[in-house]
């Protein structure tokens, strides 16, 4: 163990009491070498926040002394929460007053006071900011005579930035800017910054996903020296590169992926065995063949983390040479693959598996629309087409039903949602809104890939080398209670909440299949548990029901997934890896796994604005329409309402004029005071588009005047049971709005039309 964890170990376990660095060091009987590491070491704990000094220079533990460490989650309301870097802690709540001039992202210490006046979370107060996270921000420029201010696009930075006159650099009104901060707020005073680049200005097409990519910390462009090694890779392969590879070329093999997807990491064959047993090939790309560690193409790789899919454009983690080229399993050329081929019985067991380099030729590139063509809907045209593949196409399909039984039968949780995919004309303007149903097609790459991760993640933990995993802890046990109690209204019930197991919640989603409530309850659920992410130890996956997961089928796109490539390689001569390695890994892999783990997050949320973006843009042609909808989300300012192709907007309380109307958050609804009006997660509605809003990618919805709300019918908000003295209710939670006088100019409905898909 090295002196950093020598010293964290004793003072958790030994030390009863803060102590100075002298006692400490003398306490731990350090001498010689250790004891000249030891102030600096000590230093370096301190600067990291994994040890706190005192005002009275003693130093001691967080989680000991009250204090947890954490990244601050602001709101655009002023207050926010810590997310515990411990995940046994739950969140800390920080009131507006108690910020201490932290910003959204920021990695902070924070003192623990009290529980929440919700009951629901702990309240605390920022005591430290250890590492800034926002030293340049996105927004848009406003000038004065004497100074100016920019106000960032991501509201929950808070306050705007003061930029002094000489810091302009060209900036007018109106501009898309980026700026560099470079004094922090403090208290009361907002933060200084200089603009660094004017991006244009507001209303310029594509402007606003610019924003996005800046404002995400997303790279635009590769380093010169990353673009020079990738164009020294070579593009077709060498008899040299054979050596050693099992050669597949002669296999059925075929890639299966969107209409547009271009960097193609798997391919797959499937074989009925004479014993009735299939074996799997899951063919991925050799990646890591290609890019070698501590190169220029793997540093950029792995600051990039992923590749980013955005609405009109793709942010690769690896150069087109590579990621579209000798990487992409391109149909009709030699690739280099690393290969998984498992044998699985009928119950879908793997009996055998083996993992080798090889060499493969993929014969056909198949898209799902062709193969749910093909084996589902029966499409002759294409049978006939493909009548080569007919046969194997089928197989896979058999093999698909086969292992997701297996992964049902074990309580896998299977939520289906469809993909909201927008279609953009030449000039990046939305025509069309398209849901997306997964099909039998996407189930079998799904499966296999998903058999394949498993697969790769339980041998890697048998060889007991250090990996990266892909991991899914168990939800919290409040959430889980919040959950039981909406499921209550719906007829559902949660056995135990405080030791759920994942077969519980796949029974729930079972038994509402097809019902109405099903989109509104795998939501909830959805948002209920806690959020993937990778750690370079096997914590299982509860999502799954997976003891072992990790990434292993994606690496032209993800760079957890090269790692794992990158240590099976490293295992193939001796099935081990030296003690010095070892050690370099202990500390390499849980940094990385953190970082790939912030830097896909960071991609999902721009993935997601830009598809927001482009729904907002989409809609403004509906202004004044009205459209069916589900209640997809009921707040204490109003609820969310999905209309049916899938776009969310808000109707705000402040549109309710009819009454006033109280947020009971055990029942998920609006409820009016007077007339009993009830607003329920799940309940349908008829909507108006009232307005859009493209640089919030927000979307205001009114109710139709010819909607007729759902009256409140239990004995908590029933008028009979209820008496004068109003909806039972929490009132912590509570703002009235009073009732506004009808106006005569409100939107009134057009003939009702839906949008295109």
């Amino acid at each position: 163990m090295d002196l950093p964890d020598r010293i964290l170990n004793f003072m958790r376990e030994e030390a009863y009491k803060p102590l100075t660095a002298e006692d400490l060091a003398a306490d731990m009987g350090l001498r010689g070498k250790e004891l000249e590491d030891f102030w600096q070491v000590l230093d370096k704990l301190e600067e990291e926040a994994a040890v706190i000094r005192t005002r009275y220079g003693k130093y001691g533990i967080p989680d000991r002394m009250n204090l947890v460490v954490g990244k601050f989650s602001a709101t655009a309301k002023g207050f926010g929460f810590i997310l515990p870097e411990d995940q046994q802690l739950e969140d800390v709540f920080i009131p507006p007053d108690a910020i201490g001039g932290a910003m959204h992202g920021d990695r902070v210490v924070a003192r623990m006071h009290k529980r929440h006046i919700s009951g629901k979370a702990v309240e605390g107060e920022i005591i430290r900011i250890v590492t800034r996270a926002n030293s340049k921000v996105v927004g848009t420029f406003e000038a004065s005579r004497n100074f100016g201010f920019v106000l960032p696009d991501d509201r929950r930075i808070g306050r705007d930035i003061f930029i002094p006159k000489d810091e302009f650099n060209g900036a007018k009104t109106g501009a898309k800017v980026v700026v560099e901060i470079v004094e922090w707020p403090r208290k009361q005073k907002s933060a200084e910054g200089r603009i660094l680049e004017v991006l244009g200005q507001q209303g310029d097409p594509g402007i606003e996903i610019l924003s996005i990519i800046k404002n995400h910390n997303l790279p635009t462009e590769f380093p010169s020296e990353v673009e020079q090694a990738a164009a020294r890779v070579p593009t077709a392969i060498s008899p040299e590169e054979l050596l050693n590879r099992r050669d597949l070329r002669e296999l059925n093999v075929v890639t299966i992926d969107g209409d547009d997807a271009k960097d193609l990491d798997d391919a797959v064959y499937v074989e009925r065995l004479k014993n009735g047993r299939h074996l799997l090939s899951v063919h991925i790309a050799d990646v890591s063949h290609y890019v070698r560690e501590n190169t220029p193409l793997d540093n950029e790789a792995r600051t990039r983390g992923t590749s980013v899919y955005l609405v009109d454009r793709v942010i690769p983690m690896l150069p087109p040479r590579l990621s579209n080229g000798i990487c992409s399993l391109n149909a009709g050329e030699d690739r280099l693959a690393l290969s998984a081929q498992m044998e699985i019985d009928g119950r879908g067991q793997i009996l055998n598996y083996e993992i080798f380099p090889s060499v493969i030729r993929v014969k056909k590139r198949l898209t799902y629309t062709i193969v749910r063509k093909i084996v589902a809907d029966h499409d002759l045209e294409l049978r006939e087409k493909y009548a080569d593949l007919v046969g194997p196409l089928e197989e896979m399909e058999r093999l698909c039903r086969i292992l997701r039984d297996r992964r049902m039968r074990r309580g896998a949780i299977d939520f289906d949602f469809p993909e909201i995919k927008v279609k953009l004309d030449d000039a990046g303007r939305p025509v069309a809104i398209e849901k997306r149903i997964r099909s039998i097609a996407e189930s079998i790459i799904e499966e296999f890939m998903l058999v394949a991760n498993e697969t790769v993640a339980e041998h890697m933990h048998w060889l007991d080398i250090p990996s990266m995993f892909r991991v899914h802890e168990e939800p919290d046990e409040e959430k889980m209670a919040r959950l039981n109690v909406l499921l209550g209204n719906f007829g559902q019930h949660l056995p135990k909440t405080h030791e759920i197991q994942p077969m519980a919640l796949q029974r729930v989603l079972s038994k509402i299949a097809g019902r109405p409530e099903e989109r509104i309850i795998s939501t909830v659920m959805l948002r209920s548990l806690k959020q993937a992410r990778y750690d370079s130890e096997n914590l299982g996956h509860f999502g799954l029901a997976a003891t072992y997961y990790t990434h292993f089928t994606s690496p032209i796109r993800r760079y957890p997934d090269l790692i794992v490539h990158r240590l099976i390689r490293e295992t193939f001569s001796t099935g081990d890896i030296s003690a010095k390695r070892r050690q370099k890994l202990s500390v390499m892999l849980p940094e990385i796994a953190l970082h790939s783990s912030e830097r896909e997050r960071a991609a999902a949320e721009a993935e997601r604005a830009t598809v927001d973006l482009k729904k907002v843009e989409y809609m403004a042609q509906f202004v004044g329409e009205e459209f069916d909808g589900i209640i997809s989300g009921v707040t204490a300012f109003g609820f969310f309402v999905e209309i049916t192709n899938g776009i969310e907007g808000l109707v705000h309380i402040s549109s309710l004029d009819d009454d006033y109307y109280h947020y009971v958050e055990e029942q998920y609804a609006l409820i009016g005071e007077r007339t009993s009006n009830i607003y329920r997660l799940g309940n349908t509605v008829k909507v108006i588009v009232a307005k859009v809003n493209p640089a919030d990618r927000t979307i205001d919805y009114v109710l139709s005047t010819d909607y007729k709300p759902l009256r409140a019918v239990d004995g908590r908000s029933s008028d009979k049971k209820r008496g004068k003295s109003g909806t039972k209710r929490s009132t912590s939670k509570m703002p009235t709005v009073k009732p506004k006088k009808k106006s005569t100019t409100s939107t009134k409905p057009k003939k009702p039309r839906v949008p295109k898909k």
